[in-house]
């Protein structure tokens, strides 16, 4: 077994590029085809078996992709064809470490070529460590990935809740039974033009929170070093669907605390997350501060139908962005209180749930992202797992 050391890649791997397939070979199958973008369609063939390792050769450069399962390979793509007794996985973590898009040819059309690849240099580990790397980060994806499906899930299951609650309004009534359904009493209601339930009130946002618009500070105060307080100014300041400022200012204007609603109001328009702590505004975002806590949950959803109500707005090209009385003056149909209360109890815990995991993600990918490089250029090592010792040789 050959001992860590620096060589050039065409010694660890060789690339191919992937196989010609047209649109409308692209069919309904079980085999990925992978290309420069990723898996954008399924054909009944496959051209390379599994384990494989594909990475964009035009249009998007060096994008590495890992595939389990037998795949076809995009005439866009790069792909491994042979690892050279080397761990695929572990090959797949070391190239996302490369900038390869800098690797582009030259020519009219952006073009990764592979020869280029090959002569690169580059710290490769022992087989053995390889394997041990490609497992401690796995298990992060992996980890993430539960973490991505268990949100998606109490998301679908609170805004399913909120649909029956409050658009079929098929709450339950004071026998436990679906209201509208049930023959609960509606009424007209002029503003909305439809019947809503006996009781309910429309009252602007302003009236249930507090709508803070972003201001962007002077660009003299910003760094990038964390001196002050993180900024915010558009979706580039999200990640993974938790605020993460980029930037820092020492002069903050507007600012959104903890458990603020925040939401991208210019260009782009949506990204309604929860806050996690305080940051500073800019232009490009604002955030809604429920007056009652309780009230959170509902003006959450009820953010979300107006945001839905802006876009298609904006696709009409009748606003570029959201001013404040267009947030403020949002109509929302607000039950009664107790109604609010128990739908507080039942998706709070949800939410809590959703946040927790979103923390977390946001911490393990700073810790990946941090490991990744330090791994691959050796300066982090990963251990050997000791064998256990039998009772037999403890006992002599």
């Amino acid at each position: 077994m050959r001992d860590n050391h620096s060589t050039q890649l065409g010694e660890v791997f060789t690339l191919q590029r992937g196989f010609d397939i047209t649109k409308k070979e692209q069919c309904e199958g079980i085999y990925p085809v992978v290309s420069s973008s990723g898996i954008n369609s399924y054909h009944n063939e496959y051209k390379v078996e599994a384990p494989g390792v594909v990475i964009g050769q035009k249009g998007t450069l060096g994008t590495a992709f890992y595939l389990d399962k037998n795949y076809w390979p995009h005439d866009t793509s790069l792909w491994i064809k042979d690892f050279k007794g080397n761990d695929p996985k572990y090959l797949y973590y070391f190239l996302k470490t490369i900038p390869l898009e800098k690797l582009d040819s030259g020519s009219a059309n952006p073009t990764l070529n592979r020869n280029f690849v090959h002569l690169l240099e580059a710290y490769m580990p022992v087989v053995d460590e390889q394997k041990r790397i490609a497992t401690v980060l796995t298990h992060i994806d992996e980890k993430l990935e539960l973490n991505n499906k268990i949100n998606a899930e109490l998301e679908a299951m609170a805004k399913l809740i909120y649909d029956y609650w409050f658009v079929q309004f098929d709450f339950p009534d004071t026998n436990g039974k679906p209201y509208k359904s049930s023959g609960g009493k509606m009424v007209y209601n002029q503003e909305l033009k439809r019947e809503i339930p006996d009781g309910w009130e429309i009252k602007e946002l302003d009236l249930i929170s507090k709508c803070i618009m972003g201001q962007s500070p002077k660009g003299d105060t910003y760094n990038n070093e964390g001196i002050g307080t993180a900024l915010l100014n558009g979706p580039a300041d999200y990640k993974n669907g938790a605020l993460f400022g980029r930037t820092y200012t020492t002069e903050p204007t507007r600012l959104c605390e903890k458990n603020d609603l925040v939401l991208c109001i210019r260009a782009t328009i949506g990204n309604l997350v929860y806050s996690e702590g305080r940051f500073c505004l800019g232009r490009g975002v604002a955030a809604v501060r429920p007056n009652d806590k309780t009230n959170s949950e509902l003006i959450y959803f009820l953010i979300l139908q107006e945001i839905q109500r802006f876009k298609m707005q904006a696709t009409g090209s009748i606003i570029k962005g959201i001013t404040k009385d267009d947030l403020a003056k949002s109509k929302c149909l607000v039950p009664s209180e107790k109604l609010t209360l128990n739908f507080h109890k039942l998706i709070n815990p949800m939410f809590g749930k959703v946040r927790k995991n979103k923390e977390e993600t946001l911490k393990l990918i700073e810790l990946r992202d941090w490991l990744l490089p330090m791994l691959m250029n050796g300066q982090v090592t990963i251990g050997k797992t000791p064998t256990p010792v039998k009772k037999e040789a403890m006992n002599g």
